[in-house]
């Protein structure tokens, strides 16, 4: 249902706009969105009443800035996005992986890599992993009112996969994948395993990846990369019941 409003912290005016269920049937606080001018941040909200304070205001965003001797990166990521990506990570199908990973988590999405390609692609992969588990920890917060978990099972052509995640805050990595072949194109296909680990370790998550069956590498790691970003749109997602962290140490 939306909802006129008036003007706040410097907004000339906005619509506050109320997503799922209906406004009646509001269970408590509850996640919505409200546009000051073109930016959406995201708010906590009971029946009838909005609060925009600093905290409750806050985008589920994060910017990473990670300089070595061997990759340069900037990534940034909205977990409430609508799929926009920008890659530039300078391995092609990689970038590929990278904006399905973007579209089907409806991630917006950008990343600027300079890595030392004249050695291999490992320290590119593996640091842009770094980065979207840093992200991915960062912008999630305090964890409060996320679903937490996600799993899918998803076909791609001959390939079933299977993704399952735990936004826990301990990092666990189960990988049960053989690929066919030890390339694809000219991207090593040992670095989707080298990449997820890293940003498993690094968002401190559960993350188990299955292959059930598949014959084409290429269909494999895509199945990999889609079905894991479904996993993770419904893990990060809002739960409306969901009042608190979803844990019962209170913290994750």
């Amino acid at each position: 249902m939306p909802l006129n409003s008036h003007g706040h912290n410097g907004c000339s005016g906005y619509i506050a706009q109320i997503v799922g269920e209906p406004w009646a049937n509001f269970p408590g606080p509850y996640r919505g969105a409200i546009r000051c001018d073109t930016n959406w941040k995201t708010f906590l909200s009971r029946p009838g009443i909005f609060s925009f304070d600093d905290e409750s205001t806050m985008s589920r965003t994060a910017t990473i800035d990670r300089q070595t001797a061997e990759t340069q990166i900037k990534l940034t990521l909205n977990l409430d996005g609508t799929g926009q990506s920008k890659i530039q990570t300078g391995v092609g199908f990689f970038d590929h992986m990278l904006t399905l990973l973007a579209r089907h988590g409806l991630l917006d999405l950008e990343i600027d890599c300079h890595g030392d390609l004249e050695v291999d692609q490992h320290h590119t992969v593996e640091d842009v992993g770094i980065c979207l588990g840093l992200a991915i920890a960062e912008a999630l917060g305090d964890k409060k009112g996320i679903t937490r978990y996600g799993g899918k099972t998803l076909p791609m052509e001959e390939t079933l996969i299977t993704s399952a995640v735990d936004l826990s805050g301990r990092a666990w990595f189960v990988y049960k994948v053989d690929f066919p072949t030890e390339k694809i194109g000219e991207f090593d296909s040992q670095l989707v395993e080298d990449f997820w680990q890293a940003v498993s370790a690094n968002a401190k998550m559960n993350l188990h990846l299955v292959l059930h069956h598949g014959r084409n590498s290429h269909h494999i790691s895509e199945g990999i990369f889609k079905t894991t970003a479904r996993a993770l749109r419904e893990a990060v997602g809002i739960d409306p019941r969901e009042t608190s962290v979803p844990s019962t140490k209170g913290s994750l």
